[in-house]
């Protein structure tokens, strides 16, 4: 559960405007967006966080705005007592891109540190845009610095209604790696949705979903040379939604976590 905001120091490639079609057959169209404005302290915005698998409400998350300067945003996070994580910080960079940041590792949301703002964004946000980039990361608790790629793509606009109304998006695909080979597990493949909103400059809905390898399950055993017989573990499958905004929309792209 979670998202939040974006400045990206490389744009990687330019795709050409082109129309593509969404899941419903609704046209998406090119629509350029600018980086968002810059949040002001004491900003508060809800997502609340239902499990895809079975539409079932896990609970909802707060994001408040402590502190802004130096071209950074710092959030304090709170899950809730309804959703079983503790409290976090996290911090980003002027466009909202991610400098502090959880990542699912092997269905666990651990924080990392990015060495370089992670471009979950890259402006401006134009239909058929794609970026590819990988960054270093510092697991907080262990210091292991992983290697973490994203494959970033703007398939379109599209309009969505979310618990707090109804808002113009524009609709992009992550596919990340995670970089968190640990023994038997490969590296988690995360794929994440994000509907943006221009108008309020933050993600008003973000699906993810996660899966990783485990070569120690394949069938006889397995393990790296059997990499055929390797079972596809997937984990917590999320859907976060914008429940509630501040009453004026001037404030950088959330991504929920």
């Amino acid at each position: 559960m979670r998202r939040l905001l974006l400045l990206g120091f490389i744009l990687l490639s330019a795709g050409c405007a082109t129309s593509v079609d969404n899941a419903s057959s609704t046209s998406l169209v090119a629509v350029p967006v600018n980086a968002p404005a810059v949040p002001r302290v004491g900003d508060k915005v809800l997502y609340i966080v239902r499990n895809a698998y079975n539409g079932e409400l896990v609970g909802q998350v707060e994001y408040r705005v402590e502190k802004v300067d130096s071209g950074r945003s710092v959030f304090a996070v709170d899950p809730g007592s309804t959703y079983p994580a503790p409290p976090r910080t996290e911090v980003f960079a002027a466009d909202g891109n991610w400098l502090r940041h959880p990542l699912v590792n092997h269905n666990q949301m651990i924080e990392y540190e990015f060495m370089q703002p992670f471009p979950a964004y890259v402006f401006p946000l134009e239909t058929g845009r794609a970026w590819s980039q990988r960054v270093n990361a510092r697991n907080t608790v262990t210091g292991k610095v992983n290697s973490v790629r994203v494959d970033g793509q703007v398939l379109g606009s599209e309009r969505i209604a979310t618990p707090a109304g109804a808002f113009d998006t524009v609709k992009i695909r992550r596919r990340i790696y995670a970089g968190d080979w640990d023994g038997f597990l490969l590296e988690t493949h995360i794929v994440e949705t994000d509907w943006y909103s221009p108008d309020l400059g933050r993600s008003v809905r973000l699906e993810r979903n996660s899966t990783w390898l485990d070569t120690s399950r394949g069938a006889g055993g397995g393990g790296i040379l059997g990499f055929n017989n390797n079972q596809q573990m997937r984990g917590d499958w999320l859907i976060y939604e914008l429940s509630g905004v501040p009453a004026v929309a001037q404030r950088p792209a959330a991504v929920p976590r």
